[in-house]
């Protein structure tokens, strides 16, 4: 199959399947799913704990390989990438608001976030101006020298989300963003994800449980048993 030459779209998975395999069983993570993803979006997943969101998040963002099927991310066959490419692509092109965080304990809250711009190619100077930006935007400013460990779970979030955008990235993966917010907190967290895909053109895929996230969606697709429902 050729390559997809719609500039808007920046994810296109076809009859996409996961299966994992052990000694003893196998499990479907995902099976035949087919979907698209374009800029100016905010795409929901929505589907219960288990239905296979995370599996699909993963394999989008090229971190796993499905058992069958194939993913085109930004015009690209996912396999033809090289590993230093999809570091690459990873690093300028993506990124990632993780269910845990993953906030670096040891790096102050300015550090984790110029640390992702340091990998995108930031000087000293750019790094340290944007850092800042960003901090104000997501009114984390008055935090940047403290510790993730000194935060509380809403604020951790509020970095993770500052750091996802910090690399100016194409595509945003957020894997259950709002499960540690109150709801009021976690609608602004949603609100400014879709307020990023509109303003900056680009593609944002949230995965989450919670019903009450479609209305700030612009397409929602439901997720149950591994298949699209």
């Amino acid at each position: 199959m050729k390559n997809v030459k719609d500039e808007n779209l920046v994810v296109h998975a076809i009859n996409v399947t996961k299966i994992y395999r052990s000694n003893e069983h196998q499990d479907t993570g995902i099976l035949g799913i087919t979907m698209k993803a374009k800029r100016r979006e905010l795409l929901l997943l929505l589907g219960p704990s288990g239905s296979g969101k995370t599996t699909l998040l993963t394999i989008i963002a090229g971190l796993i390989q499905p058992t069958a099927g194939q993913i085109f991310l930004f015009s690209r066959e996912l396999t033809s990438y090289s590993s230093r490419e999809l570091q690459s692509l990873r690093a300028k092109k993506i990124g990632f608001v993780f269910q845990t965080f993953l906030l670096l304990e040891a790096l102050t809250v300015i550090e984790n976030i110029k640390l992702v711009l340091h990998f995108a190619g930031n000087n000293g100077y750019e790094k340290n101006h944007k850092a800042l930006s960003l901090l104000q935007k997501f009114s984390i400013a008055h935090l940047a020298n403290h510790f993730p460990c000194k935060l509380s779970q809403g604020e951790k979030q509020r970095v993770a989300l500052a750091r996802a955008v910090a690399n100016d990235a194409d595509l945003i993966i957020a894997d259950e963003p709002t499960a540690s917010l109150e709801a009021i907190q976690g609608f602004q967290i949603i609100k400014l994800l879709h307020q990023y895909a509109k303003d900056q053109g680009k593609c944002v895929i949230v995965a989450s449980h919670d019903l009450r996230l479609k209305e700030y969606a612009d397409r929602v697709l439901y997720l149950e048993n591994g298949r699209l429902s």
